[in-house]
């Protein structure tokens, strides 16, 4: 484990980029992008057009340290390359921003109200391929769209299992046990989420940590007793399908949590505008994302 990352994570002020869209979401992100899916014919065509996107967005001269703490990349990402570098040393070699690396392999069908992570038999050769490049942390999602005592227990079971395997290769794991925007109790299955996880961070030994990507709760600064506790290196926020402005209002709102968003950090890039009119985007959400995380 890297130090001085580990140090940043804790640390410093700012939020983590989330480009980690998988096979199942890339082609809406490269439609929302401008790119139809007529443009490619095959999953190795689109995964070169979204690398193409994700490198546009990573070098952007407003993509920069003093904002962006982390980035979360997909697999394919990580074995890409820019300028000649693998992309997770390009990111912490030239930008100075943490990388992360997406885990889970998608979501099993949906049982007692909640998605839990399909199997995932090759992670302990991902864990340590991803060692290689290098990677930091890594983040796994499962979620829950109903109250479900049952199912809200599976799902921080699942995800402390996982982030334990995670731990033994000396990365620091990001859980997301997302709790859907759209679930009719969703204030009260927060309530139970955060009792459900300090349960389990009691059972974690006193040496490791862990990191939580949360949707942003109803009931503000629910998670404080998340983001002060000793086992937990940083609590980020997913923007669920919220809008940008929804998700910065939402966010400025609890203190300490920071955001790590997708669509909603992407909001604006399009692949026809100019080198100048993508990065003055590109400012505009970073800045907006920014000073809503610091809040």
């Amino acid at each position: 484990m890297n130090s001085d990352q580990l140090r940043r994570m804790k640390e410093e002020q700012g939020f983590i980029a989330a480009l980690d869209q998988s096979g199942g979401s890339t082609p809406k992100a490269l439609e929302t992008y401008g790119i139809a899916g007529d443009r490619f014919t095959n999953e190795h065509e689109m995964f070169e057009l979204v690398h193409q996107m994700r490198t546009r967005i990573i070098k952007s001269p407003s993509f920069v340290s003093e904002k962006i703490l982390g980035a979360i990349l997909f697999e394919n990402t990580m074995d890409q390359t820019i300028d000649s570098m693998p992309t997770a040393q390009y990111l912490w070699e030239v930008k100075g921003i943490v990388p992360f690396l997406k885990i889970d392999k998608g979501l099993a069908d949906e049982a007692n109200g909640v998605q839990l992570m399909k199997d995932n038999p090759g992670l302990d050769a991902l864990l340590e391929r991803a060692k290689a490049f290098p990677i930091f942390g890594t983040k796994e999602r499962s979620v829950i769209h109903e109250y479900n005592e049952q199912g809200i227990q599976a799902v921080v079971d699942q995800q402390f299992e996982i982030g334990k395997q995670v731990l033994s290769h000396g990365l620091v794991p990001i859980l997301e046990p997302e709790v859907s925007i759209n679930a009719q109790q969703k204030d009260k299955i927060e309530h139970r989420l955060l009792e459900v996880i300090l349960e389990g961070l009691d059972k974690l030994p006193e040496d490791q940590a862990v990191m939580f990507k949360l949707t942003i709760p109803e009931t503000a600064d629910l998670y404080l007793p998340l983001i002060n506790h000793p086992k937990v290196v940083r609590v980020v926020a997913l923007s669920g399908g919220y809008s940008q402005a929804e998700s910065c209002a939402k966010l400025s709102v609890n203190h300490g949590l920071i955001a790590s968003f997708s669509r909603a950090f992407s909001t604006g890039l399009h692949e026809s505008q100019s080198d100048s009119e993508f990065d003055a985007m590109m400012q505009e959400s970073i800045d907006h994302i920014y000073f809503a995380s610091i809040a």
